[in-house]
């Protein structure tokens, strides 16, 4: 990415250019004693930790491995309470041949429904340990590996390499000091061999690089990730992957031929000049079946206009994530370049701009008029993300499915809480497509109601319709407000991942939505 940002900004700040984790994945049959590496780590469910009487495990990989070490294993998660709860873990440093450590990783009860986000979190703690005793090579095995059917197999290496991956990746581009990773292979073991895993771990890969993409255009601050070098990361991607890609970037001149004034409204007060992105993909062969569209909400900061973010809690300060919805958008379509799944077209649009306060600026009261001709009383500057995907909206319409992606809402974090995004959407079918995605993504998606009688609310004397309606019901309002921007005739869904964009513990960015995107545009490719 820190190609694309090569100019420097206010501040005077570039990004370093850190690579991306180089870990060869391989899957072997090598028997678990005769392995040989610098860590053997075991997943294990609080049900392979159940204990005989005669101070053996009733799991028969932990008591091969045990019985190797003369029962140390046994001996010392008794010792440390360990129960293969989520989160546990234990790291034993041994002598003799094989491994120099082994490492017990607790995957809680990981029932079929909740396994993808466990394996991943696995991945992510393994990285973790092999970070901290300076691993170069790991053999991952799951103790109820022969329980696992050959698909749930093929979900768990790719869950954990996923994990493994974004555990071992730092954004550290922003650091005057960065350290290089040092783990360089993993081994899995107990999950299979053959081409389909193969295929797997580098599909896992692709989506990998779209997730990192994701995370470092959100981790970028506001005055080095502008509207411009948006568009520039679009223009990057179009060209890297040139033979599925092409790209437009309209200006204002251009916005204003097509109308959009609802979306130049919100630029208006900015410095910065805001740059439409309309990123296709095309396969290089076969025909299409389906035409599709995602739609992100790309407000580079957000100050929130003259209703300006004021008070504890606004999170002003983190309003560079409030183009979480483009980087969802332009991450799959990294990744997608690489995977290019046949018979879809995709349509990746982004109304890049920032939401600022001058002179220029948008008014509260104002009447600002979209690209479908609506007219929209402005009560709200702070509500104006909105505003620019209404204009979006207008602009995708020709394909056969939409899904948008913004951080609209607060309303949706009290409702739904910092892991959960909510979607929107007259279309049960869709919902369906893009529910199960997210599942096989490890991803959470909550179906909320769109209440068409609180449309009351938005209701304005003096335009077709305010773009705000008060407190309750903020996330439902929103939707329904997107939904005046849609062709009836298209099926649409919106994702409110105002929530998950960013992990508040960790003070970074998630990635979120991007292998749920994927799995979504891959699955209808192969309809």
């Amino acid at each position: 990415m820190a190609s694309a940002l090569a100019k420097a900004t206010l501040g005077l700040t570039l990004p370093l250019q850190i690579d991306l984790p180089k870990i060869s994945f391989a899957a072997k049959d090598t028997d678990i004693v005769e392995w040989k590496g610098d860590m053997l780590a075991v997943g294990v469910t609080e049900k392979d930790m159940t204990k005989a009487e005669n101070s053996k495990f009733l799991n028969s990989i932990l008591n091969k491995i045990d019985s190797q070490h003369s029962g140390l294993l046994f001996q010392v998660s008794t010792e440390e309470d360990f129960a293969g709860k989520h989160g546990q873990s234990i790291v034993l440093r041994l002598s003799g041949h094989g491994s120099k450590r082994v490492g017990l990783f607790g995957l809680g009860k990981c029932t079929t429904g909740s396994s993808t986000a466990a394996y991943r979190t696995l991945g992510e703690s393994i990285a973790s340990s092999a970070k901290a005793y300076h691993a170069n090579s790991v053999a991952i095995i799951l103790a109820s590996s022969e329980d696992l059917s050959p698909i749930l197999k093929l979900t768990a290496a790719s869950a954990i390499a996923t994990g493994t991956l974004l555990g071992t990746y730092e954004d550290n581009r922003f650091k005057s000091e960065s350290k290089k990773p040092t783990l360089k292979s993993v081994d899995f073991l107990g999950l299979g061999v053959g081409l389909e895993l193969e295929k797997k771990l580098k599909y896992t890969e692709h989506v990998f690089t779209g997730v990192v993409l994701g995370k470092e255009l959100v981790n970028s601050p506001a005055n080095v990730l502008t509207p411009g070098a948006l568009a520039q990361e679009a223009e990057k991607i179009a060209s890297t992957y040139s033979d599925v890609f092409s790209v437009k970037i309209l200006d204002t001149e251009q916005c204003k031929e097509l109308k959009m004034g609802s979306y130049l409204g919100v630029a208006a007060a900015s410095a910065n000049p805001p740059k439409f992105i309309h990123l296709c993909y095309k396969p290089t062969s076969g025909s299409i079946k389906k035409k599709l569209a995602l739609v992100g909400k790309g407000l580079t900061f957000d100050s929130g206009g003259y209703n300006i973010k004021t008070g504890a809690g606004c999170s002003i300060e983190l309003m560079k994530f409030d183009m979480g919805g483009s980087a969802a958008v332009l991450g799959a379509a990294k990744a997608l370049g690489q995977i290019k799944p046949p018979g879809v077209e995709v349509h990746f649009i982004v109304a890049a701009c920032e939401n600022m306060i001058s002179g220029t600026g948008m008014r509260p009261g104002d009447i600002v008029t979209a690209s479908n001709g609506k007219t929209i009383e402005v009560n709200n500057t702070d509500a104006e993300g909105r505003l620019t995907l209404a204009d979006a909206l207008v602009y995708a319409r020709g394909v056969d499915k939409i899904v948008d992606l913004a951080t609209l809402t607060g309303a949706c974090i009290i409702a739904l809480g910092p892991s959960i995004a909510g979607i929107f959407t007259p279309s049960d079918e869709l919902a369906k497509e893009v529910v199960a995605a997210s599942e096989s993504a490890g991803e959470k998606l909550w179906r909320m109601p769109m209440e068409e009688s609180y449309w009351e609310k938005m209701k304005s004397s003096v335009a077709d319709m305010a773009n705000s309606g008060g407190r309750q019901a903020g996330s439902i309002l929103a939707a329904l407000f997107l939904k005046q921007f849609v062709d009836e005739k298209v099926q649409w869904l919106h994702i409110d991942m105002a929530g998950p964009v960013w992990n508040d513990k960790k003070k970074s960015a998630t990635g979120f939505a991007i292998p749920t995107l994927i799995e979504w545009v891959v699955s209808n490719s192969s309809c």
